[in-house]
């Protein structure tokens, strides 16, 4: 039997990536590696700091030693050390939201990206600019933060994080071919949507990846 290793910066995240893993990864076993002081360097400095991206390593690298045979990092805030982390394990290690932007890059040239904290809008941009020089395209990159969302959400406010959200793609769909959810927690204000208000394709990186990985890593239909 083969086993998923999971490297999250945030508990929140354990019980969806769980019931995808029933979903996609039948037979699959899983474990769970969560540090939620990674994700609150980084919102605190703004930006991935190199004695942070150690410690990212350094988890990752214990999931292989716990006997990983791949290894997903739910969180995108952190990706320039998950490839540095790939880089030094024998076995997969995959960035959450790798195989959303290799969806979108195929999908249209303009791309929207929208996320609520600037520490993962930039790392998300990055790595779909990257995607599609590696796939050869050319594309437009429209990045938009929901600026005050994340606090409104922090804060207990979900109401108006949902609002803010929902605002924005509204405005980004005017103008995109298809837009990526920087945050998997964005992805209930797409559910909300109608579905005539969901003009063009919008993509949240929990499933795709997972649906990746049942294809690619782990030899799973």
């Amino acid at each position: 039997m083969k086993t998923l290793g999971f490297v999250h910066t945030s508990a929140t995240l354990v019980p969806l990536f769980q019931d995808l893993a029933k979903t996609h990864l039948a037979g699959v076993e899983t474990f769970n590696i969560v540090d939620d002081s990674l994700i609150k360097d980084v919102i605190k400095k703004g930006k991935l700091m190199p004695n942070t991206a150690a410690r990212v390593v350094k988890h990752i690298q214990a999931a292989e030693e716990a006997g990983a045979d791949a290894i997903l990092v739910t969180c995108s805030s952190i990706g320039r050390a998950i490839e540095t982390a790939a880089t030094l394990c024998t076995v997969p290690v995959i960035r959450v939201d790798q195989a959303m932007a290799d969806e979108a890059v195929q999908m249209g040239e303009n791309i929207g990206v929208i996320a609520t904290l600037p520490t993962t809008l930039e790392p998300t941009s990055d790595l779909v600019k990257r995607r599609a020089e590696k796939a050869g395209k050319d594309v437009n990159i429209i990045s938009k933060l929901c600026e005050g969302a994340f606090e409104a959400l922090m804060s207990g406010d979900a109401a108006k994080h949902d609002e803010m959200v929902a605002s924005v793609l509204k405005e980004l769909m005017e103008t995109v071919d298809v837009i990526l959810l920087a945050q998997a927690s964005m992805a209930r204000v797409v559910d909300g949507l109608s579905a005539d208000e969901k003009r063009v394709p919008i993509l949240a990186s929990p499933p795709i990846a997972m649906a990746a990985l049942a294809k690619t890593f782990l030899n799973q239909k």
